[in-house]
């Protein structure tokens, strides 16, 4: 097999990397600038879950649970995803999305939120949940990827940029940074970054198993991380740009929304916070396939690269190594922009 380069030591490229190398791939490069999950794979909330809404990510991420189960504690916590709905007009888009997840395998299921101990239920319409579901370390399970992939036979090359290496088949998963390596070798890629913020508590009496919990109508989340917990939700104005700077005024809104959804948490701090890039395309999925001779693309996830990266990686690999892949990528290719296709995942948190 030609020599294929990967631009990009995160979770995709990490994966693309070991997957190659269980193919019997022996010329194969992971390179990045920086080392080894350095950017945005650091500093992402580590969520897993199959409850999206389209049937493309669907299939995606239930490609992708099942290495999350093989690799289990301390990588992978299946303490599940809670989604919440307190008006109608968000319990109706909760079981639309339900339906279209159910009748795809997930098992998703209707939800008393009175039975999870800490959270208030009195002003919750109908929950569902996928118990299958869970939190993971980003940083660690990449680690481990390149690690396997490493004894494999892959060559790491850290503080390395790609575009310097002699390579026949260049594979680009340096997220939101793809677009301009893409633009190196001509390629336009309609991939921009987005920044976003993560919050971590004070540390707290929390129970093991307490879940990814997800208001729908806010998109207001957070998980249990060791004896702290991780928020997350959108900014009323989206920030574009690679400028990844904390924004101090949102945190007495974000306390208030996690003493309101979780009392016991009422009387916590902001400990730390970091903000990471999204690498984001027009209509949220990702673009993976040949971009041009030679040049192979996977990137613009949109926020779910790490939990799509099992199943990213595994096909990607295929497609590189000549075989045809495990499942359809064909929602994925980069010619979809030219035909103004719309079928956009609604699901961002």
């Amino acid at each position: 097999m030609a020599r294929v380069v990967i631009a990009g030591a995160g979770a995709i490229g990490a994966s693309i990397a070991y997957h190659l190398a269980r193919r019997g791939a022996r010329d194969v490069v992971l390179a990045d600038v920086a080392e080894v999950a350095s950017g945005s794979t650091a500093k992402a909330m580590g969520g897993v879950r199959q409850q999206f809404s389209t049937a493309a990510e669907v299939r995606l991420a239930q490609e992708s649970i099942r290495f999350f189960e093989e690799l289990g504690t301390p990588f992978f916590d299946q303490v599940g995803y809670l989604f919440l709905a307190t008006t109608e007009a968000g319990l109706a888009a909760l079981e639309e999305r339900r339906e279209l997840q159910s009748s795809l395998g997930v098992p998703v299921e209707r939800v008393d939120v009175a039975r999870i101990g800490g959270l208030r239920a009195d002003d919750v319409l109908g929950a569902v949940a996928c118990w299958s579901d869970g939190c993971a370390d980003p940083a660690a399970v990449t680690r481990e990827l390149v690690r396997r992939s490493v004894e494999l036979g892959v060559e790491l090359r850290e503080r390395t940029d790609a575009l310097g290496v002699e390579s026949d088949s260049l594979v680009i998963a340096c997220g939101p940074r793809s677009a301009a390596v893409a633009a190196a070798r001509g390629v336009e890629l309609p991939v921009r970054p987005l920044s976003r913020q993560l919050l971590l508590t004070a540390p707290l009496e929390l129970s093991a198993d307490l879940p990814m919990v997800v208001e729908a109508e806010t998109g207001f989340h957070f998980r249990r991380r060791g004896d702290r917990l991780v928020l997350a939700m959108s900014d009323a104005e989206p920030r574009w740009g690679f400028d990844e700077v904390v924004d101090e005024s949102v945190f007495d809104d974000r306390l208030e929304r996690l003493a309101h959804r979780y009392p016991p948490a009422a009387r916590t701090m902001i400990d730390d916070a970091w903000a990471g890039l999204y690498d984001m395309t027009p209509d949220a999925h990702p673009i993976i396939g040949w971009v041009a001779d030679g040049v192979y693309a996977a990137c613009g996830f949109s926020g779910h690269g790490f939990m799509q990266s099992p199943a990213v990686g595994e096909a990607a690999a295929a497609e590189l190594h000549g075989d045809e892949p495990p499942f359809d990528l064909s929602p994925y290719r980069l010619e979809r922009f030219e035909d103004e296709a719309g079928f956009p995942e609604t699901l961002v948190l």
